[in-house]
């Protein structure tokens, strides 16, 4: 359900009309993509019900996410920021929180945390930080990193947790200063897939897949190098890559350097898409370029669930989940020989690919699920409210 900031009554007494006692956590977001952040609030808030609280969202920047969620049982509130700094916005978020009887803020963003420390005053109730990536090598534009790095770090000044979905990004915080004693470290995960399709051995012509918010930090021109390199080497492969492009500059920018290379007859553009298992199976190895900015990227995990070994960059919280060699193969960012090496090595290499196959999928199920990843979120909120 979708509920404007300013039309509230119809959901205010939504929790005694259902019954429904668990405490409940505003998840407070940005809203205009689906990508690997927003998966973790979707998947988030289906699997909380099962550790004991209910999710709902507040969403400053409504895009694709109200529209494309799973989690479409849950409360979302429209909640709209005009400006960046619009700080009214917490006002708005607050009276949300009041007359819909929510225990806990959650922030997403540095956008939303500011939000988060404004509203969380007002409201004297616990406020979560969920540090999704490194902020301050999030994207190209330095002022832009630096604008939003001081704007987290100040805004962290009033939380209660900071949960941080990779080991690499908890030393991140820390060496940036923040309280150790606030920082938790929580992997993402996401869903396991029980009844998984039986995975056929990859045939003559193996298929390199991608699948991003395909902007500059994602390494895309590392990945179509690379392809061109095993075009010179006469290895039979084509590459299918999933999602939008951030920019329209971006988009001309990369289909120039297809066009430079050649390689356009072996690229699949597919655009966005929402069914992520039916896109990833029809892969046979799974690339992920990035250059910087990943905490523990979703689709990375998403990967894996479907049984497709991953080849990618040594960035941040990556090698956390890709055991080199084991589930896939690990690459030096910026660096398409390298890439093109490690494909070359494996595409053709059946027995090789089945087993890193079979151990990605059993390290999913065992260790990188939405429910371990939702229970560890839990067990911070169980510790605030005891507290």
């Amino acid at each position: 359900m979708i509920i404007k900031a300013s039309d509230l009554s119809q959901t205010s007494n939504l929790q005694s009309q259902t019954g429904v006692d668990a405490p409940k956590v505003l998840h407070l977001i940005n809203g205009e993509h689906f990508s690997g952040a927003e998966r973790v609030q979707d998947l988030l808030a289906m699997a909380m019900p099962q550790f004991g609280y209910q999710a709902g969202f507040a969403c400053v920047k409504p895009g694709k996410f109200p529209d494309v969620r799973e989690s479409q049982d849950c409360e979302l509130f429209e909640t709209k920021m005009n400006s960046k700094f619009d700080i009214f916005c917490a006002s708005r978020v607050a009276k949300v929180f009041r007359d819909n009887n929510y225990k806990i803020l959650h922030a997403h963003t540095p956008r939303t945390l500011l939000i988060g420390r404004l509203a969380s005053r007002k409201l004297k109730c616990p406020l979560v930080y969920h540090v999704h990536s490194p902020v301050g090598r999030d994207s190209e534009r330095g002022f832009a990193n630096k604008l939003n790095t001081a704007m987290e770090s100040w805004s962290l000044k009033g939380v209660d947790r900071m949960i941080c979905v990779s080991n690499s990004l908890a030393g991140y915080m820390k060496e940036l200063g923040h309280d150790p004693d606030k920082i938790c470290v929580v992997s993402n995960g996401v869903a396991a897939i029980h009844d998984l399709p039986p995975r056929n051995l990859p045939g003559n012509t193996w298929t390199i897949g991608t699948m991003a918010l395909f902007r500059p930090r994602k390494g895309t021109e590392v990945l179509l190098d690379a392809l061109a390199i095993l075009k010179s080497k006469k290895i039979d492969v084509t590459l299918r890559a999933v999602g939008p492009f951030e920019t329209t500059e971006y988009e001309n920018e990369i289909l120039a350097q297809v066009e430079k290379l050649g390689i356009g007859d072996m690229i699949e553009w597919t655009g966005f898409q929402t069914n992520v298992n039916e896109q990833l199976r029809k892969m046979d190895l799974f690339v992920l370029p990035s250059l910087y900015g990943e905490g523990l990227p979703m689709v990375v995990l998403e990967s894996m669930a479907n049984a497709i070994p991953v080849v990618a960059s040594r960035v941040e919280g990556i090698p956390e989940a890709v055991r080199d060699g084991v589930d896939g193969l690990i690459f030096e960012p910026s660096n398409a020989n390298d890439l093109a090496e490690k494909l070359e090595a494996l595409i053709g290499d059946n027995d090789r690919w089945s087993s890193m196959s079979k151990s990605a999928v059993e390290r999913q199920r065992h260790e990188l699920s939405d429910l371990s990843m939702a229970r560890g979120v839990a067990t911070v909120y169980d510790e605030l409210l005891k507290s």
